[in-house]
């Protein structure tokens, strides 16, 4: 009963740590450009495609396979944020908000009619990160994969902390998110920070998709499912606060492991749904308060 209880536990703090890298750069995107990136879950199920087709380049022996592809997953993902940015915010960077989600809509849709054309609709199994053994502690059995996709989502998240935090480029990304016209006035090159912003959002999206795929599987369509998860994070921590959005995606991944060990993914899946119209009718501006001034 206690080793059940401890390996619940760590599914679900494995599977929040994933989430709140997905809600990371989601909440990015917001803040850089004011607008929704709605094709932020086709990047993640693009990550972790990118993760399966990595690993059969790997020799069959190679040892840590998840973490030997990663590197490359981020680096291709990074690109593929670029590409997002040049093509569905530069041309629309004077437009309404709503030109810009209406475009990542359709960029989310092309990559994914585009990966079901080119390898097909069926479910992908992306390479682990470590072996598929238990880790023994005081008697109770822990998956080395699930401690290993927390220890490398939550290196990544205190990355992306460091960046905003403590560095010169973070306090630049944060000053044209937050101000882009002061700071043009003093010489920060927003549209190059702003591009930045898409390809950490897409690189942090890549990790989180390789995480996903060895033990959830991917598919071409599991986009719609992951960008509502990350909106729905966003709006129970607060429009626009990243870290905001970390905790109510962790919040999701408790509540959704806990409900459906105790009832079924389906049930979860609806009580999920009506704790967000809690949210929204008692904290409209989510748990944490609202940090950006316009949405999309």
């Amino acid at each position: 009963m206690i080793e059940a209880a401890a390996q619940l536990a760590v599914n679900a703090i494995a599977l929040g740590a994933i989430y709140a890298l997905v809600a990371l750069g989601f909440v990015l995107v917001i803040g850089a450009v004011g607008a929704v990136n709605f094709g932020h879950g086709e990047l993640v199920m693009l990550g972790g495609m990118v993760a399966v087709g990595a690993a059969t380049l790997l020799p069959a022996d190679t040892a840590l396979p998840g973490l030997v592809v990663l590197p490359a997953v981020l680096a291709v993902m990074a690109v593929a944020g670029l590409v997002v940015a040049a093509v569905a915010y530069a041309p629309l960077r004077r437009a309404p908000p709503t030109s810009v989600f209406i475009a990542t809509i359709a960029v989310g849709l092309i990559v994914q009619h585009g990966v079901t054309a080119g390898i097909g609709p069926e479910p992908r199994r992306g390479p682990p990160l470590v072996d598929g053994g238990v880790l023994d502690i005081a008697g109770i059995g822990l998956s080395h994969q699930q401690l290993a996709t927390i220890a490398a989502a939550a290196a990544l998240i205190l990355a992306v902390h460091v960046l905003l935090q403590r560095t010169r480029f973070g306090r630049r990304l944060r000053a044209a998110a937050q101000d882009p016209e002061m700071a043009r006035a003093i010489g920060i090159p927003v549209p190059i920070t702003i591009a930045v912003s898409f390809a950490l959002a897409a690189a942090l999206a890549g990790a989180a998709g390789l995480l996903l795929s060895n033990q959830y599987l991917v598919t071409p369509t599991d986009g719609g499912m992951l960008m509502l998860k990350a909106y729905i994070a966003t709006v129970i921590g607060g429009w626009g606060r990243i870290w905001g959005a970390a905790l109510g995606a962790f919040a999701i991944a408790v509540f959704e492991t806990l409900v459906a060990a105790a009832a079924s993914y389906l049930v979860a899946e609806a009580l999920l749904y009506v704790g967000v119209l809690a949210v929204l009718a008692f904290r409209p501006r989510g748990l944490f308060g609202e940090a950006a001034g316009r949405r999309a």
